[in-house]
Parts: C-alpha cells; sequence; structure tokens
C-alpha cells in the first residue's frame, strides 16, 4: 500500500460543515459505489444488519434538517452556547452553519441497525453499534478519498421516531446516526490538533505509561 496516501486519507478526513457544496449535486453512481465499498468494514458476529436510507428529495430533506433544527436548538441552551463560545469558536460556528443550513445539502444518509437496544446492557449495545459504526465511518472515508464531504451527527436522533415516519423507516430498526454529505469547497484538509495519543495511552493498565 501507498502508506503516505492511506495516512493522509486517515489524517484528513474531517467532520465536513461550513465547507460542504450546497450548490453541486452528488452523483448517485458515487453515492453506491461508497456503500459498496463501506460493507467490507467489519461487524459483528458477521450479522450484516446494516441499512442505509438515503435522502436526495427536497421536501424530506427539509423534514430532516426540521427535526434536525428543532433537536439542535433545545440543546444548545444559551449557557452551552457561552461556555463552547470561549473554548472553541471556530467549530461552533460550523454547528451554527449547518443547522441553518442541512435542509441544502444535496445527500443525507442515515446509517441503520437492525434491532431497538432501549431497556438493553451495554454488552448487547456495544455490539449492536459495532455492527454499523465500522461501516459508516469506512463510508465517510470512501466519500472523502473521492472528493465528497460528509459529517458525523445524531442530533436528530432526539426525534428519531418523527424521522422513521417521514421515511417510513420500520420497527425494529435503529439508527445511529445522520450523515450531511456533499462534494467540499477547497482543496484539501489538514491534521486536526489533538491530544496526543501517547498521553492517553495506558500499557496493561490505567495511567501505565511507557
Amino acid at each position: 500500500m501507498d502508506l503516505a496516501t492511506v495516512d493522509h486519507l486517515l489524517t484528513t478526513t474531517r467532520s465536513v460543515r461550513q465547507r460542504l457544496d450546497l450548490i453541486r449535486p452528488v452523483e448517485p453512481e458515487i453515492i453506491q459505489k461508497c456503500l459498496d465499498i463501506a460493507i467490507q468494514a467489519p461487524t459483528g458476529g458477521n450479522r450484516q444488519g446494516y441499512h442505509f436510507v438515503v435522502v436526495t428529495d427536497a421536501d424530506k430533506r427539509a423534514g430532516v434538517a426540521d427535526l434536525y433544527r428543532k433537536a439542535f436548538y433545545e440543546t444548545w441552551t444559551p449557557q452551552r452556547k457561552e461556555d463552547v463560545q470561549q473554548r472553541d469558536p471556530r467549530n461552533l460556528a460550523s454547528y451554527f452553519y449547518l443547522a441553518e443550513h442541512l435542509h441544502e445539502v444535496p445527500v443525507h444518509i442515515i446509517p441503520c441497525i437492525e434491532g431497538r437496544l432501549v431497556g438493553t446492557d451495554l454488552f448487547a449495545q456495544a455490539s449492536s453499534y459495532g455492527g454499523i459504526l465500522p461501516t459508516a465511518w469506512s463510508l465517510m472515508l470512501a466519500l472523502r478519498a473521492r472528493g465528497v464531504g460528509s459529517a458525523w451527527t445524531t442530533v436528530h436522533l432526539k426525534y428519531a421516531q418523527e424521522a422513521a415516519e417521514l421515511l417510513g423507516i420500520p420497527d425494529p430498526i435503529t439508527q445511529a446516526a445522520l450523515l450531511p454529505v456533499a462534494y467540499y469547497t477547497g482543496n484539501d484538509f489538514k491534521p486536526a490538533k489533538r491530544i496526543p495519543a501517547r498521553k492517553r495511552t495506558y500499557w496493561n493498565g490505567w495511567n501505565q505509561t511507557r
């Protein structure tokens, strides 16, 4: 493998919000190709319980966006907004931008997994989400490699039942996220500033570092 290319992909796949191209459509063939790649990700027990709801219809995108905004503004209290404004104003602006423009993003993808997690224990929850999260991340990587941006969001899940009714998602299907998908503007992305992994890596026991 060309490790430089692989490492660049892995370190520059960002959550794209303000740089989503709201005008240019994304070809259905690209979406399907990336989904075909994504399902090669590992799934717990090889159960392959994944499903993907791809929303391109303008009215349904608007409906999903309305639910997203409703949940978003219920979550972002003035106090929370002030706290984030002080420590992370750049990302704060991008959060609000996406909330206001989500209906304009040409493609929404909702990764889903078979089964209901309400009332289940931690093992069952981890096992179920382990059957969809690697696949969804592979989807984001495959899109990025083709010049298409996305963002991992879960805000609309506060109104998952309403979204299910809007999109005809049956029981017992669990929505895991909502990915707004569009070509991104600009040429590339840079690695993000992160707490170094070695500061959060423990060997053979908590807080045991090398």
